[in-house]
């Protein structure tokens, strides 16, 4: 099958140790026509469309009272000039800053998103701002991405040093600092090499901001 005989153009292809091939694309309907000459040439073949996720929102500084359980609610409420319907919000958790802030995050549709973004919203007795969360997902125990330390199955890499030693005893100087997946790009891209001297908490990481770009495709902004 010729992709240009059916216009087709692809975002990127890989295939699963499963066997099985992902495809992207721009559109469903990019998608759609291949997919029903695949079916009419192969038999037993099934496949599935992933749809883009909705935005991840951050509440920053939210007052201890305000909860998964109660968000929504406080925020339809409190701010009826954004015309919030229930339903709408979707809270997905809190966490505690090591500099004591409580923050929350919640899933909203691209609409709400666009009305909330870099703005304050009233939650409670005080006025939160709030942003985008885009978050890589990063392993602790080799320092790459799209996994967690559950499911990493290499050697343990320290995020500063690319040292297999524990990170508490870590005493690599900023002229020494390393990431492991800079060092790896490196290795197999000769003709655009990129900066190694950071560590993995380095959030001007060239590979980072990659994965975050490539997150970001895959959200309904």
């Amino acid at each position: 099958m010729n992709p240009a005989e059916i216009k087709f153009g692809i975002t990127s292809l890989k295939t699963l140790r499963d066997g099985r091939v992902v495809i992207e694309a721009g559109s469903k309907k990019e998608i759609d026509s291949p997919g029903d000459k695949i079916g009419k040439v192969c038999r037993n073949i099934g496949g599935e469309y992933t749809k883009a996720k909705d935005p991840r929102m951050i509440i920053l500084n939210t007052p201890v009272d305000i909860t998964p359980e109660n968000v929504s609610g406080n925020l339809i409420q409190q701010n009826p000039e954004l015309a919030m319907k229930e339903g709408i919000i979707v809270p997905k958790f809190c966490y505690t800053t090591k500099r004591g802030t409580r923050n929350l995050v919640i899933e909203v549709n691209s609409e709400i998103r666009k009305k909330i973004l870099h703005n304050r919203v009233k939650i409670g007795w005080i006025m939160s701002r709030v942003d985008d969360y885009l978050v890589a997902k990063r392993c602790f125990m080799c320092s790459r991405y799209n996994h967690t330390y559950k499911d990493c199955k290499v050697e343990e890499v320290r995020p500063l040093c690319t040292e297999n030693h524990k990170l508490k005893g870590c005493k690599a100087m900023n002229s020494e600092l390393k990431f492991i997946n800079c060092i790896t790009y490196n290795k197999y891209h000769p003709h655009t090499q990129i900066d190694i001297a950071h560590s993995s908490l380095d959030r001007k990481c060239p590979i980072l901001t990659a994965v975050l770009h490539k997150y970001k495709k895959n959200i309904e902004y």
